[in-house]
């Protein structure tokens, strides 16, 4: 069976009501809605937090299955198995994306800042950390955003464009975090999240198309970033402090954004040439 070329729209109704409306306990208890006593609200938020982030993979998985067929999801589902992106894939967004981190985390010693301590127990416990990133950390985010609806809305809006409103939608989609206590958007600046997003995006896009479009290859990236942001802590986890990490983290990954946008811009008019 043939993929359809139908606009999934109900990829995005899905994965906003299904990440939003579990989510909605956690932003009622911290408006105080409702209540919660401390110990349960402490040992239920992480894992109702975690099962709200596989909503973009399910959006993907209910899309292709109601618009394509079961078979099409199994063939969709197949391709996350082939590894073989190169080696210039793992090496470019990771060195990036490292980069970026420790900057924000170191500069502000510079003029006399204290260090953020690290928030992983230790540092051996990282390829774990890792692993747990990239399939269910934020890393499974991409099967629905970049592996599933980007495709469509490129096709829809081109390549630049398509990814401009995917980081749009994708910030827009964390949202409820901001109202979770001590989700680390709640720390965080809207606008400046959203330049994240903004630099995410069109580095990841770049990544997933020099892959040879293999979709492993955007969970990597993703869980990636994720990763190295406990490692070399970026925002000071206290309301009301001025993030000077978090801005320079931003503004960092914000303008390795607009360099491949203009990778990407460059590589769309070479194929229409």
């Amino acid at each position: 069976m043939e993929r359809s070329n139908k606009f999934p729209g109900r990829f995005f109704i899905f994965t906003f009501c299904w990440s939003w409306i579990i989510w909605l306990p956690l932003v009622l208890s911290g408006s105080g809605i409702i209540y919660r006593g401390n110990g349960l609200s402490s040992t239920i938020t992480i894992p109702i937090m975690v099962l709200g982030i596989f909503g973009p993979a399910l959006g993907a998985i209910f899309s292709i299955r109601t618009i394509d067929g079961k078979g099409e999801v199994t063939k969709f589902l197949k391709t996350f198995f082939d590894l073989g992106f190169g080696l210039k894939i793992w090496l470019i967004p990771t060195a990036l994306l490292f980069m970026s981190t420790v900057i924000a985390w170191f500069v502000p010693e510079l003029v006399g800042m204290d260090r953020l301590p690290m928030l992983l127990p230790n540092v051996y416990i990282f390829p774990v950390y890792w692993l747990f990133m990239v399939f269910g950390g934020g890393g499974q985010e991409e099967i629905g955003w970049r592996c599933y609806i980007l495709p469509h809305l490129e096709k829809r809006f081109g390549t630049i464009w398509g990814s401009l409103i995917l980081s749009i939608v994708w910030a827009l989609w964390h949202i409820p975090l901001w109202f979770i206590p001590g989700a680390g958007q709640s720390f965080m600046n809207f606008w400046g999240f959203m330049m994240l997003t903004f630099g995410y995006s069109f580095l990841y896009s770049w990544g997933l198309k020099k892959s040879g479009n293999k979709p492993f290859a955007a969970l990597v990236m993703h869980g990636t970033a994720n990763s190295f942001i406990p490692l070399f802590p970026t925002i000071s986890m206290r309301l009301g402090d001025s993030q000077p990490r978090f801005w320079i983290w931003v503004s960092t990954t914000f303008l390795i954004g607009l360099v491949f946008m203009m990778f990407l811009k460059k590589e769309e008019k070479t194929s229409l040439s």
